[in-house]
């Protein structure tokens, strides 16, 4: 399998991980010509709308552990005019899973844990503005909105309350 592959496998995997412990669902689109990866879904909820769902795009970026107060992620143009739409009926987020360079550093396990290394995080492009660039757009991703369990939570509680992310 080539290298992105791989890493197209680990996001997967590392959301797959977090929406499970969350206790939600996850169901992964048959084709993806609309910039959807995964959808997570909440069975009932206590919100306002039943059953709320997530739309995700993923990426996996190998890089060093941030030292600053934003990630710097170049998102492809189509993949950044699908996620900005502001007339879908599930919210979308893009969730970048920053990775060691090596493969063989992307996992610790040991007979007591087995652990992704590095971090995800997200962030709503819905309503951003549209670009003249051809090619790709700079996108700045807040570190406080990593995409862990309790985030993850928090997103669906809000989407099931009717609110914005």
């Amino acid at each position: 399998m080539d290298l992105n592959a791989r890493k197209e496998e680990l996001s997967r995997a590392y959301v797959q991980a977090i929406a499970a412990t969350a206790g939600y669902s996850w169901s992964k689109p048959s084709v993806d010509d609309d910039s959807i990866d995964l959808t997570l879904a909440q069975r009932g909820g206590n919100g306002t709308i039943r059953s709320p769902r997530l739309d995700i795009q993923l990426k996996c970026h190998a890089a060093e552990t941030p030292t600053v107060d934003e990630i710097s992620f170049p998102l492809k143009i189509k993949n950044y005019d699908d996620l900005r739409a502001e007339n879908v009926l599930i919210p979308r987020l893009l969730v970048v899973i920053l990775i060691p360079h090596s493969p063989h550093e992307w996992l610790l396990q040991t007979e007591s844990e087995l652990a992704i290394k590095r971090c995800g995080y997200w962030v709503n492009l819905r309503g951003l503005p549209s670009t003249s660039n051809t090619k790709s757009v700079t996108i700045s991703i807040p570190r406080r909105q990593q995409f862990t369990e309790t985030g993850l939570r928090e997103l669906m509680d809000k989407i099931g309350s009717g609110e914005s992310l």
